[in-house]
């Protein structure tokens, strides 16, 4: 298999079909398109969620946390406390511990999130460090639909992006890649702008005014993009989606880091951007605006399965592309035209 996301007819073939006995605390089960589960506990609902590092070397520790602390946000849920797993190759330093775990205390402490346990451990024939998160939270107040989850959207929805499209690659490509963009004539100033995206990663406070709002369903955009958040969000409802690229926001240090390197911003892992569907009446985008959070209704829901994206071509007109399946993520592409990973 590829680096990168198990594709969905693997996923749900190989990992869905085998989840053990059902149990009627699980109020959201495990589902393609679904990051966190919610649990049934009598008097209390409980959320979580889980999520690797993988791919980012000088930020791993912050970005641990706050890729997962999206996961159970989007879910319309504050994360309350914080696993974290810290698996480590032969020969690693103390230092590179002291980092990380430096950058999670940090992170951890900007979130309000405790970090209740976790394991770390040197492993014979891992090249790289690998860190995972498991992150259990508890719901928003005043949450209009609950729980949310991916599949609660509806036909006639719109679709709305908060602030914009490849944050996370953008920051890690700016620094895994510095060598090789400047190279490509990539300014000093489009790298800073693009390493300082990595401060828009966490998407908790727009969960919660999105939740309180009236959002219906969120997925935060992580591996695969806008177009595979997008695809995973209406494969979990049954749905369908049209998109319009031109409404969809691209930071402009993205676009030149993208173009440098021949990679699409659509579909470049995109932590930091939160997809919500809502009622076009509900007001979600404008009480975003309202909290200060930049966000844009780049397309609607439909009632026929399968996504679409509308873009104007110059000297062509208007075209339209059929978005298929999540495939693998553009930085795991960069990293292996360019690093051989």
């Amino acid at each position: 298999m590829e680096t990168g996301k198990v594709p969905p007819g693997l996923l749900k073939e190989l990992v869905l079909e085998y989840l053990g006995c059902e149990r009627e605390e699980v109020l959201v089960p495990a589902a393609f398109g679904e990051d966190a589960s919610v649990l049934d506990m009598g008097e209390d609902h409980i959320v979580i969620s889980t999520d690797p590092i993988t791919a980012a070397g000088a930020d791993a520790g912050r970005l641990a946390v706050l890729v997962s602390c999206n996961d159970v946000a989007a879910a319309g849920a504050e994360p309350v406390g914080m696993l974290l797993t810290i698996i480590m190759p032969p020969g690693a330093c103390t230092e590179d511990l002291k980092r990380i775990m430096e950058q999670a205390n940090d992170a951890a402490r900007e979130m309000s999130v405790e970090i209740i346990g976790g394991h770390t451990e040197v492993v014979p024939h891992v090249r790289q460090t690998i860190l995972s998160a498991t992150v259990v939270g508890k719901p928003f107040p005043d949450v209009v639909h609950w729980p949310i989850r991916s599949g609660s959207a509806r036909a006639d929805d719109v679709l709305i992006l908060t602030k914009s499209a490849g944050i996370e690659g953008s920051s890690i490509l700016a620094v895994d890649f510095e060598d090789i963009l400047t190279d490509r004539g990539v300014s000093r100033e489009i790298l800073d702008e693009a390493r300082a995206l990595g401060d828009d990663i966490s998407v908790v406070s727009e969960s919660r005014v999105a939740a309180q709002a009236g959002a219906r369903a969120m997925h935060d955009v992580t591996e695969g993009g806008v177009l595979g958040a997008v695809y995973e969000m209406l494969y979990a409802a049954g749905l369908g989606a049209t998109l319009y690229e031109d409404r969809i926001p691209i930071h402009t240090c993205t676009r030149e880091i993208c173009a440098a390197l021949d990679l699409d911003p659509l579909r470049l892992i995109s932590s930091g951007a939160l997809l919500i569907a809502a009622d076009s009446g509900a007001g979600v985008a404008e009480s975003l605006d309202e909290a200060g959070i930049a966000a844009c209704v780049i397309g609607k829901i439909t009632s026929e399965e399968g996504v679409v994206l509308r873009r104007t071509l110059p000297g062509k007109g208007e075209m339209t592309e059929t978005v298929p399946p999540p495939g693998r993520d553009e930085l795991w592409r960069a990293f292996a035209r360019f690093r051989g990973k």
